[in-house]
């Protein structure tokens, strides 16, 4: 509970753990948790690598969009390894406890894996109306040069954001340990700050994070808008919007979803029992990082091809 006690205020500084209160399960029930969380975990980083390793491997893969899909698989592989560790050991601990470095660190992953995640979808998006609605320009603008920019685009800024975001909360003078949550989030860290603490300039930037991005939602529509125009009447691009863009779509559509469950869920789910607010706390960092590999996998015929191939020469 925050307080407006002048004394707990001046004893904020001494916070050193936050508790996660989320996970509220059963004994008996913590090693079938434990079993199907390390199952989840495991499946995601096998299906995540087996597509990197492909592309990485594969000099018939170093292209532009299979390029960023390995960037894509490894920013999965980031943002679940901010998360599935500490819960894998939370669901074997009597006390559900993390240090208030660990939880800005938690917090600066998560914030900084869904934002990239974002900027990837915008980037790919690019990427795919060049090559339909331009081809002829498409080798010269997607050069190495400039796919080496929107990747690094894609990661340092979200990086960078997410960073500035953890830094204003860090100044924040807390009245409370208790996160009702079963992983740290910068917008509760932010929430237990002390009355009056002047959260202004955190919000401010907040808000300019959302617009930002924003601007990203709205750039892959647009993008996608030109290239459904194009579409329409070719039946060549129709079979390669096929091929290539409706994964992308796929993913972006898992992406809205989830985390708009996720933002509906931090600002109305008091009511909800905690078993729901968590199942959907969970799913931004479950759903995505896991489909995403296999959308793409079961859709885009050379990944589909070499993985199989692959697992044939190893069954054999």
């Amino acid at each position: 509970m925050i307080t407006n006690n002048p004394a707990t205020m001046d004893n904020t500084s001494q916070i050193t753990s936050f508790v996660l209160s989320g996970l509220n399960v059963m004994k008996y029930q913590q090693v079938a948790l434990f079993s199907l969380t390390l199952i989840s975990y495991c499946s995601v980083v096998v299906v995540n690598v087996a597509v990197i390793v492909t592309i990485i491997f594969d000099k018939n893969m170093h292209e532009p969009m299979y390029i960023l899909l390995c960037s894509f698989c490894m920013n999965g592989l980031y943002g679940t390894t901010g998360f599935y560790p500490k819960i894998l050991w939370d669901l074997l601990s009597a006390v559900h406890v993390i240090s208030y470095s660990g939880c800005f660190v938690q917090a600066f992953v998560i914030h900084s894996f869904v934002c990239s995640d974002l900027s990837i979808l915008a980037v790919m998006s690019y990427d795919r109306y060049v090559a339909i609605c331009r081809p002829l320009v498409y080798h010269s603008v997607m050069s190495k040069k400039r796919l080496l920019m929107l990747v690094s685009f894609s990661w340092f800024t979200p990086f960078c954001i997410s960073a500035v975001n953890m830094i204003l909360a860090s100044r924040l003078k807390l009245c409370s340990s208790y996160i009702a949550r079963l992983y740290c989030i910068n917008w509760i860290i932010v929430k237990l700050s002390c009355f009056p603490a002047d959260t202004t300039v955190n919000n401010i930037v907040a808000n300019i994070t959302i617009i930002f991005f924003l601007f990203h939602f709205f750039f892959i529509v647009w993008t996608y808008v030109y290239v459904i125009k194009t579409c329409v009447n070719c039946s060549e691009n129709r079979a390669k919007f096929m091929q290539t863009c409706v994964p992308h779509l796929i993913s972006l559509l898992i992406f809205i979803v989830t985390i708009m469950f996720d933002v509906l869920n931090l600002r109305f789910g008091s009511n909800l029992s905690p078993t729901i607010q968590n199942v959907i706390a969970l799913e931004l960092l479950i759903i995505p990082p896991i489909m995403n590999p296999l959308v793409y996998g079961f859709k885009l015929t050379k990944i589909r091809i070499r993985i199989l191939s692959f697992i044939t020469c190893q069954i054999k």
